[in-house]
């Protein structure tokens, strides 16, 4: 449970313990799938619970521990005491996130580093510190401890973040708008500006949205939501109905459930004036006022014993509406012009990234043009070669294309071998036959006399 607290809490992750029911009641179900925390070691960090929630030795000293224990690594020793096979899959985890964080890096070098460039991986991994990077095989009780206090800070800073980028978010929808104004003429940005101020006035028009935590609040869901009696409202009845997964907390997803019916008095999707963003910074708004008035150890979950305490204040009898995020000065013109300057600059250096990737482009291309012609003529040449080799293999030819060679007398010899060309055909029938016959036979053939 308390490393739930402190690693899951603000997203739903982890090790829920089991409560007892009346036996009439036990029903076996899967536990809802928590949510990403957002986190870039997600995945690592709901593996290892995991892997660790089958421990039964580990998982008794989680519940006899507390938040302390666990934020000065004492608990963290206790991983000596895990089973083989546990340790193994938490070896085979870390080897695994070491991988993706290799690539991660490599990925990232090949994006903004030229080629052939050596990377010491093991400096490169020291910047995350969810792990000890000194030791990539096994998983220690260093890593654990390493991973509790990295996920316990950056989740704590999430919310920050979120609204951080919710800000920057807005600035840049007014940004966008100005910039479309200026591309106008005089009446036409007279008839924008009207339209722009109807449209805030439309989602302004809305019913009295309740402060969240408040008895209004809670009521309305009680009626609205559980189809209860109003006047029959009570506290730990309804804590008990809105703990969804029955593991003793309202965690920070069952309280956002809570402020559905306040939200949807203020955005709705078909309208064109509601934006959906803004909609969910409101949804963690309302959540983190919660937290600050009820959840008093800050552990980011609320107990029973916490919540029935918050009904006793007189904050929770508050009947003044909420100030949506519309209604709250998110930024000031100062920080509003820092943002364009950057953005400008940002764009800037863009254009200049683009410039050189199509001159890149332009000598790629180029060269690719070369390597064509000179491909295109290392061909012409081949295909040459190979018609001369052809032509000196090639017997002489007559004029009709018949054959013509010269055979040789063997050595010795005084016969004359007549070429092809030469040797008489045979003579034809009858008495023409007859003639020419007798004039070869009166002829007389040339005698090979050798040489002195």
């Amino acid at each position: 449970m308390l490393l739930r607290l402190l690693l899951a809490a603000l997203l739903g992750l982890g090790l829920a313990v089991p409560i007892e029911r009346p036996q009439s009641k036990k029903v076996e179900e899967s536990p809802p799938e928590a949510p990403d925390t957002g986190l870039y070691y997600d995945r690592y960090l709901r593996e290892v619970i995991d892997a660790l929630e089958t421990d039964g030795h580990f998982r008794e000293k989680l519940q006899a521990a507390n938040a302390e224990d666990i934020k000065s690594g004492k608990l963290s020793k206790e991983l000596d005491f895990v089973s083989h096979h546990v340790r193994t899959k938490l070896d085979e985890l870390k080897r695994q996130e070491v991988s993706r964080l290799r690539m991660l890096i490599k990925a990232k070098m090949d994006a903004t580093m030229e080629d052939n460039v050596q990377m010491d991986h093991l400096a490169l991994l020291k910047q995350f510190e969810h792990l000890n990077s000194q030791n990539q095989h096994t998983f220690e009780a260093q890593d654990l401890e390493m991973l509790i206090q990295a996920a316990t800070k950056d989740l704590e800073n999430y919310d920050a973040a979120r609204h951080e980028e919710f800000k920057r978010y807005e600035m840049m929808k007014e940004h966008e708008r100005r910039e479309y104004l200026k591309s106008l003429d005089e009446e036409k940005r007279q008839a924008e500006e009207a339209r722009y101020e109807e449209m805030k006035k439309k989602h302004k028009e809305h019913p009295k949205v309740n402060v969240p935590g408040s008895r209004d609040q809670l009521k309305e869901v009680w009626e609205e939501t559980d189809g209860l009696d109003p006047s029959d409202f009570n506290p730990k009845t309804f804590f008990k109905l809105h703990d969804t997964n029955s593991d003793g907390v309202l965690d920070e997803q069952e309280l956002e459930a809570l402020f559905t019916k306040e939200l949807e008095k203020v955005y709705d999707p078909k309208n064109e004036e509601d934006d959906m963003v803004e909609m969910e910074e409101e949804r963690l708004r309302m959540r983190e006022h919660v937290m600050k008035n009820v959840d008093t150890n800050h552990d980011r979950l609320v107990t029973l014993e916490e919540f029935l305490k918050s009904t006793e204040r007189k904050e929770f009898g508050e009947t003044a509406g909420w100030e949506t995020v519309d209604e709250t000065q998110l930024y000031t013109e100062e920080e509003l012009r820092v943002f364009e300057e950057e953005l400008t600059a940002r764009e800037a250096e863009l254009a200049q990234r683009a410039e050189k990737l199509q001159r890149d482009h332009a000598d790629l291309q180029q060269k690719q043009l070369e390597l064509d012609a000179q491909k295109k003529e290392l061909q012409q040449a081949v295909l040459q070669m190979e018609q001369r080799k052809l032509q000196k293999e090639a017997p002489p030819s007559g004029p009709k294309g018949e054959l013509k060679f010269q055979a040789q007398a063997p050595h010795g010899s005084s016969e004359v071998v007549q070429p092809e060309s030469e040797v008489q055909e045979p003579a034809p029938a009858g008495e023409e036959g007859q003639k020419l016959k007798e004039t070869n036979e009166i002829q007389p053939v040339p005698q090979h006399v050798p040489e002195q």
